[in-house]
């Protein structure tokens, strides 16, 4: 299958390596994984601003740039996201609202693409540690992405997932939303952070690199050891 890699943001300037294990993981499965160098932002910082010319400006150049791919495959909840969910309301009622709806049927979340439309659960990886999954909201509340990510993680070698008691709490990121509420924000990563550390686990996974910066942040501020990791890394086989 031919796959094209959406790199959000966040990926491509702070955590290459989780793109890089999104193509060694699909690679391994035997499908040919492209990138588009025309790709951007996704436009949800503009979206969630209430600076919606400027998000279609930006939606539009996205339609531009995968136009003709068979699947769409980020490693970011949030980010596919806003492709898949507000894409189509952003451009509804314009001459590019058919393309958006295209896109957005063929644009995926790595775990979800992997369990869903690959019918993939074991992906041949190893990872002796144990690891708690932090479920981001975008990919629990609007894909509704929920059990790929632990199916996958419970198919790994030598690993062992441990629940935590908050795993569907926010960690208190939400973009612009830690920059306008700061205080709201810290008081939700002591909730969060709180419940992934008493799990005493090695790792917390995660399928969102923002939802990784905000608990890394956490807790090295606390100065205590759990460190993140994203999905993709676990499932190349990486020791992070």
């Amino acid at each position: 299958m031919q796959i094209d890699l959406f790199i959000p943001c966040f990926v491509d300037q702070m955590t290459p390596g989780v793109g890089l294990a999104v193509t060694r993981v699909l690679e391994r499965l035997g499908h040919t994984v492209e990138f588009r160098p025309a790709q951007t932002c996704c436009g949800q910082p503009s979206f969630n601003s209430g600076y919606w010319d400027e998000a279609r400006s930006v939606a539009i150049r996205a339609l531009d740039v995968f136009e003709g791919a068979q699947a769409v495959v980020g490693p970011s909840g949030s980010c596919v996201a806003m492709m898949r969910v507000f894409y189509p309301q952003l451009l509804a009622g314009t001459p590019h609202e058919t393309r958006a709806l295209d896109l957005a049927s063929k644009t995926f979340e790595f775990s979800e693409f992997l369990v869903e439309k690959l019918g993939v659960t074991d992906v041949g990886a190893r990872f002796p540690h144990s690891v708690t999954y932090h479920d981001g909201c975008h990919g629990l509340r609007e894909l509704r992405i929920q059990q790929a990510p632990r199916q996958l993680l419970r198919a790994v070698k030598d690993l062992e997932l441990i629940e935590c008691d908050e795993a569907e709490s926010c960690c208190g990121f939400g973009g612009l939303f830690s920059v306008k509420f700061p205080m709201i924000s810290t008081a939700m990563a002591e909730v969060k952070g709180g419940s992934l550390a008493r799990t005493e686990c090695e790792y917390i996974v995660s399928s969102d690199p923002t939802c990784q910066l905000q608990l890394d942040g956490w807790f090295s501020k606390k100065k205590m050891k759990p460190r993140t990791i994203h999905l993709a890394e676990v499932l190349a086989g990486g020791d992070a």
